[in-house]
């Protein structure tokens, strides 16, 4: 199935919660959406559930979770499942596709190695301030492709980038790379817009992060002002 159909099952299926995942710190529950007798299996955060935090402003997190798949798709990195905003059963929230990971493949080692995926990982980490990538969000299945979940905390206008991706903390940006920053500056505002999901505060923070790995054309090294590691790591 493409794309184009899976969005639209996605956003347009009849929407059935069929459990809860009880580890998230907001409501992530499992569920089906149905179009004309097809289901896909996705997960659904209603804003209604989703938790206050000091740092982040109340009922954005599903607007951000959408706002990272925009900008991954933009870029061609498909690294987050098909995401969309929409009504559901508990009110407007993001339903983003499920992942069956690879039951196999030990996360614990995993996080650790030096999957080109993963480099592409942390490089999208850095470019929308992401201050909780932990080892249980990367999400292998069995074709080899590795997906991210869980963007509600990104975007953030000042520097919070919490990740357990470091091995690559210095090194130089590629060459496509820094040619996917220079399409990004160009476009937002213009092929991308995020403005309906973001402040303008944190689209211009945005900005000033890509004009930074831009000019110092390396991977970003671990903060000394803030912790850079999430905790729990898993």
């Amino acid at each position: 199935m493409d794309i184009d159909a899976k969005a639209r099952i996605l956003t347009r299926g009849e929407l059935e919660v069929t459990g809860r995942l009880i580890d998230a710190s907001n409501a992530t529950l499992y569920a089906t959406s149905t179009l004309d007798g097809v289901s896909i299996t996705c997960i659904y955060k209603p804003i209604a559930g989703e938790r206050a935090l000091w740092d982040f402003p109340d009922g954005t997190l599903a607007h951000r979770e959408y706002a990272a798949f925009l900008l991954s798709d933009f870029l061609q990195l498909d690294l987050v499942p098909l995401t969309v905003l929409r009504d559901g059963p508990y009110g407007e929230g993001m339903v983003q596709e499920w992942i069956e990971i690879d039951q196999k493949i030990d996360l614990a080692e995993f996080f650790s190695t030096q999957n080109p995926q993963l480099r592409s990982m942390a490089f999208y980490d850095a470019i929308i301030n992401n201050t909780d990538r932990k080892i249980g969000h990367l999400l292998p299945d069995q074709s080899g492709k590795v997906f991210g979940c869980d963007h509600g905390v990104t975007f953030h206008s000042d520097d919070k980038l919490r990740t357990v991706l470091w091995q690559w903390a210095g090194d130089q940006l590629y060459e496509s790379e820094l040619e996917q920053l220079r399409t990004l500056t160009k476009s937002i505002g213009r092929e991308i817009e995020l403005s309906p999901y973001l402040t303008a505060q944190e689209i211009q923070a945005l900005q000033m992060r890509i004009s930074r790995l831009l000019e110092e054309k390396t991977m970003p090294t671990p903060s000394q002002d803030w912790p850079p590691v999430p905790w729990p790591a898993f």
